[in-house]
């Protein structure tokens, strides 16, 4: 058993009868999910599943777990997730690779939110190993694009993978990926974003972490906030 395996059978086992459980996005998160799958057959656990993505959708599907549409509800007990960074203060950078829009709901709606990371996610400041991706309105991209500039971030629309096209949220946003050219406090930077007209969402998720899980060497380590 490799450490994200571990890590995720360790997490499920928060998992009790009766609740509403948000499902992550990632590799990770599938180990989760196939955990919950097995808990659901082996042991009669009984509960209902959100997912955070088409992506999770489908593998809750196939593994036939209950899901719900986010739509259908107003709070969650639970959501499990993975990050792109955790800061000593437990603030987090996501979405660089799925629906940020839904995670950051999820993670705000849910009375437990579980963040499930290796060792090599920990950093001192968000935006130390990778850009900040910001989720905007197709018309107001270069109006954010000015906004942020002048807060010293260094904005570039993210293209699809082949790079024929722009990649666009599920539900129809542009995302802008932004470094900056000097540290700025993250709190800060929150805040800032925050109060920028056009955007719709940004990666940095701050104070909404109940709990890190950290897999290294067949061990989890647990920072509660």
């Amino acid at each position: 058993m490799n450490d994200k395996q571990h890590i995720a059978q360790h997490a499920a086992q928060q998992v009790k009868n009766g609740m509403i459980v948000g499902l992550g996005t990632g590799s990770t998160a599938n180990f989760f999910i196939e955990e919950l799958a097995r808990r659901q057959n082996q042991e009669g656990l009984q509960f209902k599943a959100v997912a955070s993505s088409v992506v999770s959708s489908i593998k809750a599907q196939q593994l036939g777990l209950p899901l719900i549409a986010i739509n259908h509800i107003d709070g969650l007990d639970l959501y499990v997730d993975g990050a792109d960074e955790v800061t000593p203060d437990l603030t987090l950078l996501k979405g660089r690779g799925y629906d940020l829009v839904r995670e950051k709901l999820l993670a705000k709606a849910a009375d437990s939110f579980l963040v499930l990371i290796d060792n090599s996610k920990r950093v001192t400041r968000i935006g130390e190993n990778f850009p900040i991706p910001i989720e905007v309105m197709p018309f107001a991209w270069q109006l954010v694009q000015r906004s942020l500039a002048a807060i010293g971030g260094a904005a570039t629309l993210r293209q699809t993978a082949n790079k024929d096209g722009l990649w666009v949220s599920s539900h129809g946003s542009l995302v802008l990926d932004v470094t900056f050219t000097s540290s700025i406090d993250h709190q800060a930077l929150n805040e800032h974003l925050n109060a920028i007209p056009g955007i719709v969402e940004h990666g940095i998720f701050s104070g909404l972490t109940s709990a890190v899980f950290c897999a290294h060497e067949g061990q989890v380590e647990e920072q509660w906030a």
